[in-house]
This record gives C-alpha cells, sequence and structure tokens, in this order.
C-alpha cells in the first residue's frame, strides 16, 4: 500500500508496549463502573490525540495506522470510519480466537476511529501555516 516504515513505526511498537506497562502499574482498576468508564474514555481521546501527532511527523506510521492511513489514500473513505473497520475487524477476530471481548475492548474499538480523525482535524488547523 506504499506506506513506508520508519522511526515513528518502531517507535510505535516500542512506546506503546511501555505505555501499557506504566498504566498498568500506576493506574489502579476501578472499583466503580462508572469512573472506568470515564478512565476508558480519557483514554481514548488520549489515544487519539497521540495518534495524530505522531502520525502527522511523517516519521512512519504503526501498522494499524499506516493500514488505516493507507485505506483512507485509497478509497476516500473517512479515517473514523476506515479506522471502525479495521477495529471491528480486529475485535471479531480476536474474539473468534477465544479472546475476550469487554465494555472496554467494545468501547476503544467502537470509538478510537472518530477519537483519530477529531485529533488529526485539531492538528491540521493548528499547524496551518
Amino acid at each position: 500500500m506504499k506506506e513506508k516504515p520508519g522511526f515513528g513505526t518502531l517507535s510505535n511498537i516500542a512506546l506503546i508496549a511501555i505505555a501499557i506497562q506504566v498504566g498498568v502499574t500506576v493506574f489502579p482498576v476501578q472499583d466503580s463502573y462508572l469512573l472506568g468508564i470515564i478512565y476508558c474514555l480519557i483514554g481514548i481521546a488520549m489515544v487519539g490525540i497521540g495518534s495524530s501527532l505522531y502520525i502527522t511527523c511523517g516519521l512512519g506510521p504503526g501498522p494499524r495506522d499506516g493500514l488505516m492511513t493507507a485505506l483512507n489514500k485509497k478509497t476516500g473513505v473517512r479515517i473514523g470510519r476506515v479506522r471502525l473497520g479495521i477495529e471491528g475487524t480486529v475485535l471479531v477476530a480476536g474474539w473468534l480466537l477465544g479472546g475476550t471481548v469487554g465494555l472496554g475492548t467494545l468501547m476503544f474499538a467502537l470509538l478510537i476511529g472518530q477519537s483519530i480523525a477529531i485529533s488529526l482535524g485539531v492538528v491540521s488547523r493548528v499547524t496551518k501555516s
């Protein structure tokens, strides 16, 4: 699809693994269901913002982000919808392979595309010369 890997691609892999470990270590499991949902929504927003910042740097996208941007360029389908399709496919595949699908998983799959799309829009407006 002509998306070239770069420093951002490798950094994406390493930094996400580190961030997940730090998050699991630092943030306790929530006893309150509502607080857990709020944490999940904040996390989705943060991933959207972070994704938009590193994608626009041109250092090479991560695997899903590269597929997302390539499909967007090839088909003209909006970023949010493309990412929804990717995440939905990954969610179903994971579930069919025996993975657990909880509310947080569903929320991420449904909302991350729109979070990235909104964040990319904000970044493009802020960085216009």
